[in-house]
């Protein structure tokens, strides 16, 4: 297969709803293998940048290109390399977590389903709740499921809409570690989100969103170069509550 330069490149890209414009000419471009982070606050344009790379909605001009594809002339060789995991888990919760990743591999016309299912339970750690049904999983337990799910016949991209909205801070850093898992396995992440400390845990590459246009791009060492020199001054440093939180779950699992 040929080696294409951008996982995803988009130039000009507009879209309005209602004569009320949303995106105003958006240009950025995702290396393949790498994790790119759109942020922006709620209203800013992401999940529509999201369902137009994804096929979901049509820009109304500008070239996108997923995977080498054009979304408007080839939307289905788009949708067969991709995988969009959604702000809201998108699990059966009637099935078992292996019955929604086999009906998602035989959605897929797969061969081995029942293999393809136990192999993605035991990479999420969810062997031992593949039998229960998803209704019963924790927040972090579904979410997990839910990427798993997208990784169902190993798309070279996949779309990951705010993972980690409404989850607690363990499960957050359990998403974390699964996304940094999944660039080291050479598939490329496309990441919105509010969170910036997510952004700065994670992304190769980070692209602000703004009342609908792209304000600044580029590595987290490039960006901070865009904001004055800090002022050095020794203080005692506080732990977050974050990292309270997390000290003491860890103290008491212990125990």
């Amino acid at each position: 297969m040929t080696q294409i330069e951008f996982a995803v490149s988009a130039q000009g890209l507009k879209k309005s709803y209602k004569n009320i414009s949303v995106l105003e000419g958006v240009d950025f471009q995702v290396k393949p293998g790498s994790i790119f982070a759109l942020l922006g606050s709620n209203g800013a344009g992401k999940t529509t940048i999201v369902k137009i790379l994804t096929t979901l909605v049509k820009q109304d001009s500008g070239n996108v290109t997923v995977n080498g594809f054009d979304v408007l002339s080839n939307p289905g060789n788009v949708r067969q390399s991709i995988s969009l995991t959604g702000q809201f888990a998108a699990v059966d919760e009637i099935l078992t977590g292996r019955e929604n990743l086999i009906m998602i591999a035989r959605l897929r016309h797969l061969d081995n389903t029942h293999q393809v299912a136990d192999d993605l339970l035991r990479r999420f750690g969810l062997i031992d709740a593949a039998d229960r049904r998803a209704s019963t999983y924790s927040g972090g337990m579904r979410r997990r499921l839910d990427i798993a799910m997208s990784l169902v016949g190993k798309p070279q991209l996949i779309f990951l809409d705010e993972p980690t909205n409404g989850l607690d801070p363990e499960a957050r850093i359990e998403v974390w570690k699964i996304v940094k898992e999944l660039a080291d396995s050479g598939t490329t992440v496309f990441l919105t989100t509010q969170y910036l400390e997510e952004a700065e845990q994670l992304a190769d590459r980070i692209a602000i969103l703004h009342k609908g246009k792209i304000i600044v791009s580029g590595t987290l060492a490039e960006l901070k170069t865009l904001f004055p020199p800090v002022k050095v001054e020794y203080i005692e440093k506080q732990p977050t509550l974050e990292e309270i939180f997390l000290a003491i779950i860890g103290k008491k699992k212990e125990k």
